[in-house]
């Protein structure tokens, strides 16, 4: 079995794959202040709870964008799995060229996400990434990545709008009936939910202008699958492709 985890600014998930299957997937609330102790006793039993007491490791894999936790969650595994770490960085194999001004400064969430688009879904490809932030990254015909772009995210968009004003409310998400609101609520629920998806299809509109037609569009993130549901640019979701990507790159270096 091979432990795969993705340590985000919301959440870290891990994944469990036996060969190429998911087999297990769990997700913890990022909290810089959970000692190493805290955070292996959090893992080890929703594991061995999954999947029992005796499961026959492979090894470890770990993408990061919070570099403060990224020691301790490395030192939890080793404590909970007996489990030493492949971390993605700098001169860990990809399989993937990093075209930009500064390839250090790249989230390897992003890298991770590339890889695994080039290798599941083919090129010219988008990869569209909803977390904490929103990214949008291209990966070229050739297969090498190439940059991309950064927004906030929905709800941090959402929570900075209602903490900003005086009677805003803080709203369920969910897709509105009309464009127009009758009310606060739907009239928040359209600039929030319609407005972002329109903002991602521009992104996408104005990126082709300058590469040409994308064949492969991908989604993925906790708020993907719900708004995917309503593009008629972005059609396909893949809510495990950060965690497959990190199996992909553990095989190559291995």
């Amino acid at each position: 079995m091979l432990l795969t985890i993705d340590i985000g600014n919301t959440n870290i998930v891990l994944g469990v794959f036996r060969g190429e299957d998911l087999v297990a997937e769990f997700r913890l609330k990022t909290d810089l202040l959970r000692t190493v102790d805290e955070y292996c006793a959090l893992m080890l039993p929703l594991v061995e709870r999954k999947l029992g007491k005796d499961v026959k490791w492979s090894g470890a894999v770990v993408s990061s964008v919070v570099p403060p936790l990224t020691d301790g969650i490395v030192q939890a595994v080793k404590q909970a799995f007996s489990l030493d770490c492949l971390v993605v960085g700098p001169g860990t194999k990809t399989g993937i060229a990093i075209r930009v001004d500064d390839p250090r400064a790249v989230g390897a969430d992003r890298i991770v996400n590339s890889v695994a688009v080039k290798v599941l879904h083919g090129t010219p490809a988008l990869v569209v990434d909803f977390g904490t932030a929103t990214t949008i990254d291209y990966v070229s015909a050739e297969g090498n990545y190439e940059g991309g772009v950064i927004a906030p995210g929905l709800l941090l968009s959402l929570e900075a709008l209602v903490r900003n004003t005086a009677r805003l409310p803080r709203i369920e998400l969910q897709w509105p009936a009309s464009v127009i609101g009758k009310g606060t609520v739907s009239a928040m629920q359209s600039g929030t939910m319609v407005g972002y998806v329109c903002m991602v299809e521009g992104l996408i509109e104005r990126i082709q202008r300058e590469t040409g037609k994308i064949e492969h569009l991908v989604a993925t993130g906790g708020l993907g699958g719900m708004l995917v549901q309503h593009s008629a640019v972005v059609r396909e979701y893949d809510p495990y492709l950060t965690l497959k990507g990190l199996r992909i790159i553990y095989g190559m270096n291995r």
